[in-house]
């Protein structure tokens, strides 16, 4: 049997679900407990012709200009879980399983197709063509997990969100399908979603499936039905259904707020996998507004703060969020793989740890420690809310240490 992939999950929400014409997108990543996430900018930049970009595992060609990027990655890879650029797009991915067994040989990575799909594409549907070209080109395997005893295969599905709308695309080797979205709220997890309405795919999928016997070519094209192993695709999420519920009120806030929801399985807290780090994204459909990217940097976000971060040039760069780097000495770098684990974490993911061993261990101390953290949180989605419904322009000097500040005033708490 497979190992069942870490069940992720992720969301969106157009107006008339979310308020004040705002586009709303959310993700746990659900990840190996121990694991490190950190939270890491590059600036847009050019490179020269010819030059190459080194991914996880593979060296593909890099292009003539990259976007700005915020991501949240493990720290052990090159790609992200999750992440956004500079002209409001935001990616995140999912581990699937399908039919089709994932390849084992290294290739890139679905976390790599993240990362590349944000600084190559200006638009949700740019950054589509971008990893679906490359997934034609390069082909997704290797290793999902920092762990040099077993191989951990997957295929991948991807949220593609902008101001305008978003794209659910799912894949299984190089073949894939995607849905357009610009209405209502989606949920994407671990297992395929996509049915009948497919807008945009692979312009060999069908005859590849037939080919296979997977599909006879009369009934309905259904892209779950066809690779999901049994009945192994997803019909709904609790998640969707409490976003649903708001009835035009989906907020940063109440996308939190499902995040953060344990009952419903969403918050993951299991014996293998943890929510290692979560993301919102607020991007107002008026592009006079900037858009607004929360992270939390640190595992479980029922115990976590969401932090506002806003693109603008020279942003103050966050050492604190960011692990050590090992250079080329770094075990994931060196063939065979992940003989060792270094420690990743980093000066927050530390204390941190300080914090939640504190909300687990005195309840007292613990409760007071939960307020003052949610009270940080709070003047953060005041204040961006002010940005949001304010007439004038924003001044980028206002932002630049926006979420340098927040950190910093996070670390003073834990100490």
């Amino acid at each position: 049997r497979m190992a069942a992939a870490p069940p992720s999950y992720c969301f969106v929400a157009f107006p008339p679900c979310s308020k004040d014409g705002l586009v709303v997108f959310g993700k746990n990543s659900a990840r190996p407990r121990d694991e490190v996430q950190e939270v890491v900018y590059f600036a847009a930049a050019t490179h020269d012709p010819g030059s190459k970009v080194e991914c996880t595992y593979i060296e593909i060609e890099q292009v003539p200009k990259t976007h700005a990027v915020v991501l949240s990655r493990p720290s052990w890879l090159w790609g992200a879980e999750m992440g956004a650029n500079e002209h409001g797009v935001c990616v995140a991915n999912e581990a699937v399983v399908t039919r089709e067994p994932a390849s084992e040989s290294e290739a890139l990575l679905g976390m790599d197709l993240v990362r590349l799909g944000l600084e190559r594409g200006a638009t949700a549907k740019e950054a589509l063509d971008v990893i679906v070209s490359l997934l034609e080109e390069h082909g997704q395997g290797g290793n999902y997990y920092e762990d040099g005893s077993s191989c951990h295969t997957f295929q991948s599905a991807f949220l593609i969100v902008d101001r305008n709308e978003a794209w659910i695309l799912e894949t299984s080797g190089k073949y894939w399908a995607a849905e357009k979205i610009t209405e209502g709220v989606k949920c994407i997890s671990n297992q395929l979603s996509l049915t009948t309405k497919i807008d945009a795919e692979h312009p060999e999928l069908r005859n590849y499936v037939r080919s296979q016997g997977w599909w006879n070519g009369d009934s309905d094209f259904n892209f779950s039905e066809v690779f999901s192993l049994a009945d192994d695709h997803l019909a709904c999420c609790s998640g969707r259904e409490s976003l649903e519920k708001q009835g035009g009120d989906v907020s940063a806030q109440t996308m939190i707020d499902v995040l953060r929801d344990k009952d419903s399985g969403v918050c993951v807290d299991s014996e293998s996998f943890l929510t290692t780090a979560s993301i919102v994204s607020v991007l107002p459909q008026d592009p006079s507004f900037p858009c607004v990217h929360y992270f939390t940097g640190t595992p479980d976000p029922s115990r976590s703060v969401f932090k506002p971060f806003i693109f603008v040039d020279d942003v103050k760069l966050v050492p604190k969020v960011q692990s050590p780097s090992f250079g080329n000495d770094d075990p994931a770098k060196k063939i065979p793989r992940f003989q060792e684990k270094p420690d990743r974490r980093h000066e927050l993911y530390k204390a941190h740890e300080w914090a939640r061993s504190l909300l687990e261990n005195d309840q007292e101390k613990g409760q007071k420690l939960m307020r003052i953290m949610l009270d940080l949180e709070k003047q953060g989605l005041e204040a961006m809310e002010d940005i949001l419904t304010r007439t004038e322009i924003l001044d980028p000097a206002e932002v630049v240490d926006l979420f340098y500040d927040c950190v910093d005033t996070e670390l003073k708490f834990f100490k």
